[in-house]
């Protein structure tokens, strides 16, 4: 059997405009075994859009095409109503950047993730209460009996996220995408919410694919590294080894990264050119 749980080839989204139909994202191809996949790349270089195309969820009027997308070996990428439902959200779920915007603001958080345990797994109210409960102390919340009586509203940013983890993870998924679960959060929750993903991908088996700008951020959590500028991988590695990118776009985003102790001046600004983005 393989131990492929993600197969992309030749993934590309295009959306109209008044100058005709632009590709943003432009044959994307990459595979996912049970490991932390991370994707990095500046605001509109298509990484979350990658993330939501896999998750057929990229909103109208975008047109997504690819040769291939396959879970677990199943081809996916023309399926449509139950059967598409039957993975998404269940055996692949998505954890988006903003709680905010993802949380529905007149629902008890208990109310929400017993409606996802229900609708991905079943079982009646009171078996989704007790699972409710343990996704919640599964992300390390403090009192889950209390946040689960509370509203969004009344939750901080860490603690939203948190819940959103427990949401998603609460089918028990075999693949997670995280979209910059941690780009509004602080230093110290970001690296809270961080440990939760580790110890729960490592515990579970589960295959992460982790979107990022942040840099430092990827070479620390993930296990390989794809980058991306307009709508393509300009360069794949292991998260190890992010020092010995070659591309001059890697190159300039890492030399951008300010260092405890460095001496430069100034930092140095990307200097682009037209032939990367062919």
């Amino acid at each position: 059997m393989s131990d492929t749980v993600l197969d992309v080839q030749n993934l590309r989204i295009t959306f109209p405009s008044h100058r005709g139909p632009v590709d943003v994202v432009r044959g994307v191809s990459f595979s996912l075994g049970r490991e932390r996949l991370g994707i990095v790349g500046e605001s509109g270089s298509g990484k979350s859009l990658t993330g939501r195309a896999i998750m057929g969820l990229v909103p109208r009027p975008g047109q997504v095409r690819a040769d291939r997308i396959a879970f677990m070996g199943q081809d996916f990428s023309t399926m449509r109503g139950r059967d598409l439902r039957k993975i998404r959200g269940k055996r692949i779920s998505m954890v988006l950047q903003d709680p905010k915007f993802s949380l529905n603001p007149v629902m008890k958080i208990g109310h929400q993730i017993e409606e996802s345990y229900r609708l991905h797994v079943g079982g009646d109210r009171r078996q989704a209460e007790r699972e409710t409960l343990a996704a919640l102390e599964a992300v390390k919340i403090r009192n889950p009996e209390t946040v689960y009586h509370l509203y969004p509203h009344q939750l901080s940013g860490g603690m939203g996220q948190r819940v959103m983890i427990a949401m998603m993870l609460i089918p028990k998924p075999d693949l997670l995408i995280a979209d910059e679960p941690t780009s509004a959060l602080d230093v110290t929750v970001q690296l809270q919410v961080l440990a939760i993903l580790e110890d729960l991908v490592r515990e579970r088996g589960m295959s992460l694919i982790f979107i990022s700008h942040d840099l430092q951020l990827v070479a620390a959590f993930c296990d390989r590294v794809l980058i991306m500028y307009a709508g393509k991988v300009v360069e794949s590695c292991r998260a190890s080894e992010l020092d010995k990118v070659q591309h001059p776009y890697a190159r300039g985003l890492l030399a951008s990264v300010p260092r405890l102790g460095d001496d430069r001046p100034e930092l140095p600004t990307l200097q682009r050119d037209a032939s990367w983005a062919q």
